[in-house]
C-alpha cells in the first residue's frame, strides 16, 4: 500500500498541507514502493542509491519548483531556466550528472483543435523529474498503472523516462489519424465543388496543423535519436533498443505526416485549378453575353448618328426590318458560340 494513497494533490494544496503536495513514487528493485512522500522523506529517498525517485511536478507552484529543482536535487540554472519558460522547440542537454529534456505530447481537443503540450524531464541514474503546466495523457495514465499495480517494472530511471516518451510518441498517432481522415474530406469536397470559402478554410487550418507537427516532432525525433545512440552514460546499454523503438515510431509518424502533406498539396492543387476554372467558366460566359449584344449595338450605333439623308428610314417597313435583322444576327451569334462551344 503505497504512503499518502488516499489524498489527492489538489486536496493537499486547498488545505495548506505541504506534506503531499509534490507527487512521487519511489521505486526498490523496479517496483514502486512509497507514493507522494513527504519533502523530508523525499531527501532521505534522493539520498538512498538503492532506491529510484520519479517526482512528477503538474502545474506546480513557485515554491514547489523551487524545493525540487533547486533545493532538492541542485539542478543547473540553465536548465532550470528552459524549463519554467516555454520553448516551441524540443531539445536536450547534457549536464553530466543528468540530462535535461524538452518534448512535446500533442492531442486534439473537443474543438478539433490541436493542442501541443511541453513536457519537461530531468533524468539522473537514480531520478526522473518531469515538469509539465498541464495534464499530459501519457504522464497521467503511467501514473495509473503504478497506483494500479499494471505497469512495468521500472529497474532504472532510464526504464521510467522510455515508457513516458513511448507515451509522447503514441500521442502523435490518434492526431494523425485525425489529419488523414481530414485531408481525405478535403479532397472529396475539392472535386465535389464545395464552395471555394470553405474549402479554403480547411486548407489553411490543416496547413497549420501540419506545420505546427512537424515543427515539433522532427527536432524531437534528434532528440530521441541521441539516446537511442548511446551518447550519455546515463542511458544504460539494455535500454538502447527500446529507444529505438521510439525513434522509429517518431520517423513512422513522420512519414505519415509527409504523406498528409503530399495529400495537402494535391487538395490545394484541385482547388487553385477548379477556382481557376470557374473563374475561365464565369468570363467565358461574360464573353459570349457581349458577343451577342454586340449585333444591337451596332445598329444601334449606326443609326443612332442622326445622319439628315438615310434612305431605309423613310421605308413603311423600316423598323421591323431592322428588328428582324439585329434578331437574326444576334441569333446567328449565338449559334456561332454554340458551335464553338462556348456557351
Amino acid at each position: 500500500m503505497f504512503s499518502g494513497e488516499g489524498k489527492t494533490l489538489d486536496e493537499c494544496r486547498k488545505s495548506g498541507d505541504t506534506g503531499f503536495v509534490i507527487e512521487s513514487f519511489v521505486f526498490s528493485e523496479g517496483r514502486p514502493v512509497s507514493h507522494n512522500l513527504e519533502m523530508e522523506a523525499l531527501r532521505l529517498a534522493r539520498a538512498d542509491k538503492g532506491l529510484i525517485l520519479w517526482i512528477d511536478l503538474t502545474h506546480p507552484t513557485p515554491e514547489e519548483t523551487k524545493s525540487v529543482l533547486e533545493l532538492l536535487f541542485e539542478f543547473h540554472p540553465l536548465a532550470i531556466e528552459d524549463c519554467v519558460t516555454l520553448s516551441e522547440l524540443p531539445k536536450i542537454e547534457d549536464y553530466e550528472d543528468h540530462l535535461f529534456m524538452i518534448m512535446h505530447s500533442v492531442a486534439i481537443t473537443s474543438e478539433k483543435t490541436l493542442k501541443i503540450s511541453e513536457l519537461n524531464l530531468f533524468l539522473g541514474k537514480e531520478f526522473l523529474v518531469t515538469y509539465h503546466r498541464e495534464p499530459i495523457p501519457g504522464v497521467t495514465t503511467l501514473k495509473e498503472r503504478l497506483v494500479k499495480g499494471t505497469a512495468q517494472q521500472a529497474r532504472g530511471a532510464d526504464r521510467l523516462a522510455h515508457q513516458i516518451l513511448d507515451q509522447v510518441a503514441d500521442s502523435y498517432l490518434p492526431v494523425v489519424e485525425v489529419l488523414t481522415e481530414d485531408m481525405e474530406e478535403v479532397e472529396e469536397k475539392a472535386l465535389s465543388g464545395v464552395r471555394r470559402e470553405d474549402l479554403s478554410k480547411r486548407i489553411l487550418r490543416a496547413r497549420r496543423r501540419l506545420s505546427s507537427l512537424r515543427q515539433a516532432l522532427r527536432p524531437q525525433r534528434e532528440v530521441i535519436s541521441r539516446l537511442a545512440r548511446g551518447e550519455s552514460k546515463l542511458i544504460r546499454a539494455l535500454m538502447l533498443p527500446y529507444f529505438r523503438d521510439v525513434q522509429d515510431a517518431l520517423a513512422r509518424v513522420d512519414d505519415r505526416l509527409q504523406g498528409c502533406n503530399d495529400r495537402m498539396m494535391v487538395a490545394f492543387d484541385i482547388y487553385t485549378n477548379r477556382s481557376a476554372h470557374e473563374a475561365n467558366e464565369g468570363i467565358k460566359v461574360l464573353t459570349a453575353l457581349t458577343a451577342v449584344t454586340i449585333p444591337p449595338v451596332v445598329i444601334g450605333s449606326w443609326y443612332g448618328m442622326n445622319f439628315r439623308h438615310m434612305p431605309e428610314l423613310s421605308h413603311p417597313s423600316a423598323y421591323y426590318g431592322l428588328m428582324g435583322l439585329t434578331l437574326a444576327m444576334m441569333l446567328g451569334m449565338g449559334l456561332w458560340l454554340k458551335f464553338k462551344r462556348w456557351f
